[in-house]
């Protein structure tokens, strides 16, 4: 490890690290533009210039190596005279339109001018001008002041996959730009913004909507999909105005999914904001809270409590979970249901329903076979994490399933679900492959597992991840060392309702049979806690009580609705794909009348005379750790032991289906979103007309 001096401190450090990531261990600042510590290095901004003994000119510190005996000066008369040129080069060309400059106040060229520029220009020439390019929907252009960093492309090639940006021209005629005039395909291309240095891209949803510092922000998690990406809320007044990623190396690095980032001007339509009853013209009509659930009580009161049922959507918090259980349990009926897609999982053993090998540890993996997903659209921070480990490895991956561009190789065998019988019976020629591999992961999809014969694949994996070491254990019970076997989840609810055994029991009825058993007359009431993917025509025939924040398909068909906050506007507890407690913190008020979920479930009980054990929001988070000891222990991934489960029974020989059609409009939230509705129509609708085309 060699040592170096800089600034007169001596530090010691690893084997091929820089001489810019030196003195950030060592708290020295040192301008960029370029640089980004999870992009590859390009070294042409120049801006990390200092001066190194020896060496008859200053030396570029992102690029330059640490090596033993360097001694490094980065606040030299020599140092500041080259931070003062580069930035008047930069400023030639550069408008200074600050004023209208969306990026204005969190600007890294007008900050690092601010400390380390020059007061006087010898430009006077005219500045150049660049026309600026539709890069579709999400990312508006000024590439007149785009000073060349080139983080965009390497975003776009490294991170993203997606190909799509380029450098033509060469010095001051450089411009940044698709080859061929088209929208940025990229599910993750909302944070080229973020690394833009300055405003040559910006928020187009966001475009002159506000300032930095008229926005109180608030640390959150993403819930539109399983992998509770760190998001800070930024709001003014009452109104979420953008969504930006939190750093979580653990989990989402730095960036986020455009879903996430652009989705949140759904959250301004179609809301419900004081609760509903459907009269007896069929048309609903505002009432108050106490009239509500006085319908409630007085048409549950006729009803025994094993002919009611429960489901929870994928958005929901633990809080509210937890409660609607309790009620439930209250009433009498054992008939509730967290998985609205019909997925075949269960809440025990909980290694079969979990992420095991971290979203971290993906980048240990010398092997994937992906069963039954497309991780680009399900996940796409899970994706980014396959690409990065293929790119620094070679990781191999191979897919069983429909076939879909994940930007990386893939090796697709077809989407039989039989190959995965071959697979285990050593016929296949993947199977050498599996046998020399030392840490092999599988991630088996929601396409696998919400299938009839769910269970039997699930039993199958189990076997395959035993049989080639996907899971290495040294005693029965006991997990140690590796476990490269997962589920993906594709819901934010999903494994903290698992977790707290939001499932019937062998007495209740499941989705499949709560439809079925209410056209049987046996399931007579229906409380959907923000339920909004399932056949709501199979409901119709009974009560249905519609609790959530969107005007969206349950609320179509409800008797009672009681207005719920959306994830922004209460505090919740969430659990990610690897088991992972999260906590979201209340960035804004709920509209009208409506009230955090849980709130709502409490009141209700009391108005049923069945009042539950808990008035206070810490009171409902001690009754989840007296269920569930692990939400107890926030942001740690307790690992789970390996048990057996699935079911042995014949695999059908229907070929593998995609559970997402449309990335963009996934959830009632993103279903409401312009944004998103404009992201369908440019990005998947140009998809399909090239594919055409072709």
């Amino acid at each position: 490890m060699p040592k170096l001096r800089i600034d007169d401190q001596e530090i010691e450090v690893l084997e091929g690290m820089t001489v810019l990531q030196a003195a950030e261990l060592l708290g020295i600042e040192i301008p960029v533009f370029c640089y980004h510590r999870k992009l590859s290095i390009a070294g042409n901004c120049r801006m990390c210039l200092v001066e190194m003994e020896k060496s008859n000119k200053p030396i570029a510190s992102c690029a330059m190596p640490a090596s033993e005996g360097m001694v490094i000066h980065t606040q030299t008369p020599m140092v500041k005279k080259a931070r003062q040129g580069v930035l008047e080069f930069l400023l030639i060309n550069h408008p200074l339109d600050c004023p209208i400059c969306d990026q204005g106040g969190e600007c890294d060229l007008q900050d690092i001018t601010m400390a380390y520029g020059s007061d006087a220009s010898r430009f006077n020439l005219n500045k150049r001008a660049v026309p600026d390019k539709d890069f579709g929907p999400l990312i508006e252009t000024a590439m007149n002041r785009c000073i060349h960093c080139t983080r965009c492309i390497r975003f776009a090639n490294e991170i993203a996959g997606v190909p799509e940006l380029g450098a033509v021209g060469r010095g001051e005629m450089m411009e940044i730009t698709t080859y061929v005039q088209k929208t940025i395909t990229s599910e993750l291309s909302g944070n080229m913004i973020d690394i833009c240095p300055v405003g040559a891209l910006t928020s187009k949803p966001y475009s002159f909507r506000g300032r930095s510092w008229e926005l109180s922000n608030t640390p959150s998690v993403d819930v539109m999909d399983g992998v509770g990406s760190a998001i800070r809320v930024d709001v003014r007044g009452r109104e979420v105005m953008r969504i930006l990623p939190r750093q979580n190396d653990a989990v989402n690095e730095d960036w986020i999914s455009d879903k996430i980032r652009f989705a949140y001007d759904g959250l301004k339509y179609q809301r419900l904001d004081r609760p509903y009853v459907r009269g007896k013209d069929r048309h609903l009509h505002s009432v108050s809270w106490e009239e509500a659930f006085g319908k409630i009580a007085e048409h549950l009161q006729d009803i025994p409590g094993d002919h009611m049922a429960a489901i929870v959507g994928d958005m929901v918090d633990a809080e509210a979970i937890i409660a609607l259980k309790d009620l439930m349990a209250m009433i009498g009926s054992s008939h509730i249901e967290c998985r609205q897609d019909g997925a075949r999982t269960l809440s025990s053993p909980r290694c079969s329903y979990l992420f095991n090998t971290t979203i971290a540890g993906i980048e240990q993996a010398d092997f994937c076979l992906l069963i039954g997903t497309n991780p680009r659209w399900e996940a796409p921070l899970v994706n980014a994490r396959i690409r990065k480990s293929y790119l620094l490895t070679g990781l191999p991956v191979v897919s069983v399933g429909p076939f879909h561009e994940l930007g990386y190789p893939v090796n697709h065998l077809g989407d039989d679900p039989l190959i995965l019988e071959r697979i285990l019976k050593g016929r296949h020629p993947i199977c050498t492959q599996l046998q020399n591999s030392k840490h092999p992961m599988m991630i088996l999809g929601q396409g696998a597992l919400r299938r009839e014969d769910g269970q039997s694949i699930l039993f199958l994996a189990r076997q395959m991840a035993e049989k080639y070491a996907f899971v290495q254990t040294t005693k029965p019970q006991l997990l140690e060392h590796w476990n490269g076997f997962n589920v993906l989840q594709t819901t934010a609810s999903r494994v903290g309702a698992l977790d707290l055994g939001f499932i019937p029991s062998r007495t209740g009825y499941g989705l499949k049979e709560i439809m079925e058993s209410i056209s049987q007359k046996k399931i007579k009431a229906v409380y959907l806690l923000g339920a909004d993917e399932i056949d709501m025509e199979l409901l119709k025939s009974a009560f249905i009580i519609y609790q959530g924040h969107h005007g969206d398909r349950g609320a179509a068909v409800a008797d009672v609705i009681l207005p719920g906050a959306a994830f922004t506007e209460k505090p919740g507890t969430y659990v990610n794909i690897e088991g992972r407690v999260q906590r979201a913190l209340k960035a804004a008020s709920p509209p009208g009348e409506a009230k955090e979920d849980w709130k709502i479930i409490r009141a209700l009980s009391e108005k049923l005379g069945l009042e539950l054990p808990y008035n206070t929001l810490e009171e409902v988070r001690a009754r989840l750790v007296e269920v569930n000891p692990l939400f107890d222990e926030l942001d740690t991934v307790q690992r789970a032991p390996w048990q057996e489960f699935g079911e042995k029974s014949d695999i059908h020989a229907v070929p593998f289906k995609s559970v997402i059609e449309n990335f963009y409009m996934t959830d009632s939230i993103s279903r409401h979103s312009i944004t998103m509705a404009k992201c369908s129509l440019e990005i998947l609708g140009g998809q399909k007309r090239a594919n055409v085309d072709g």
